[in-house]
């Protein structure tokens, strides 16, 4: 028996990364899935997002462990692509209990001003039109979680050190926590929990790009993986240059089942100590 056996989940940017590692987790503990991801580029994120190959490979993988898998290709910007897919989903898997608005953005560097609005658009808007497409089919028991980051957490930099998108990054994830908090609170009476994860640098194709190595090196024209390893690693009190997706899919897991059945509102670190070394401990809820 699995811990979340007779379950369904919807999953946004689940072409890979996080997202791919929470579909294939939730999969193993017994959940169905609905698997959902742009698989397209976004002109000011300088680096490429997940492709309709991604997205299929999520779907054999989630089918691997034994589950059905619905995948569809939609935009988090756009509410009625996600009512769409989520629908569908629905009527062919059979419900929903378990909400991931996962996917995220972040066009790092000297971009155009308009990724500002792109990333505040995927990163913050499309977490609360997920909830919202998702909120009609849910009911007592259900799990929303939300992907934030460490950033929320952090004193961020300005808008001249990570550039309009980067800028806009710390920005969203920072709302996203507050609204979390706030919904929770909201929906506690019906007990559907609502919870927020904030992962540190995390070893995904957002971390490992150009701008992302670019940010970290400034001081190098072309830096490479090997060339930021130790400048990742200074985020983390704990020695580590980041964290894998599976472990950041445990936390999501342990949220989206009866383990945590009376936990809601929670802002869940996994960032090796981020938090603590660059925050006022006072000021964290």
């Amino acid at each position: 028996m699995g811990k979340l056996d007779g379950r369904v989940a919807v999953i946004t940017g689940a072409g890979r990364g996080q997202g791919r590692s929470h579909a294939v987790t939730l999969a193993a503990a017994g959940a169905d899935i609905i698997a959902i991801d742009l698989c397209a580029d976004i002109e000011t994120n300088e680096y490429g997002l997940a492709t309709e190959d991604d997205l299929d490979e999520t779907r054999r993988l989630v089918e691997k462990e034994d589950r059905r898998c619905l995948t569809a290709i939609a935009d988090v910007r756009e509410p009625g692509q996600l009512r769409t897919a989520i629908r569908e989903g629905v009527d062919e898997l059979g419900g929903l209990h378990i909400v991931v608005a996962n996917a995220g953005i972040c066009p790092l560097g000297d971009v155009a001003r308009k990724a500002f609005l792109d990333a505040v658009d995927v990163d913050l808007v499309g977490v609360i039109n997920t909830v919202s497409a998702a909120f009609p089919y849910l009911s007592s028991g259900a799990s929303i979680i939300a992907t934030g980051s460490a950033a929320a957490l952090m004193k961020g930099s300005g808008i001249d050190v990570l550039g309009p998108g980067g800028f806009a990054y710390g920005h969203s994830k920072r709302a996203v926590a507050q609204y979390v908090h706030d919904l929770a609170l909201t929906l506690a009476p019906e007990s559907i929990r609502v919870n927020c994860i904030h992962p540190t640098n995390c070893n995904t194709d957002m971390l490992h790009s150009g701008p992302m190595y670019k940010t970290f090196r400034p001081d190098l024209e072309t830096p490479t993986r090997d060339d930021v390893v130790d400048a990742f690693a200074t985020i983390q009190p704990m020695p580590v240059p980041w964290v894998e997706p599976e472990q950041v899919s445990k936390a999501v897991l342990y949220l989206a089942s009866d383990d945590a059945e009376f936990v809601t509102g929670m802002q869940m670190k996994i960032d090796a100590g981020t938090a603590l070394a660059h925050t006022n401990p006072y000021s964290l809820r």
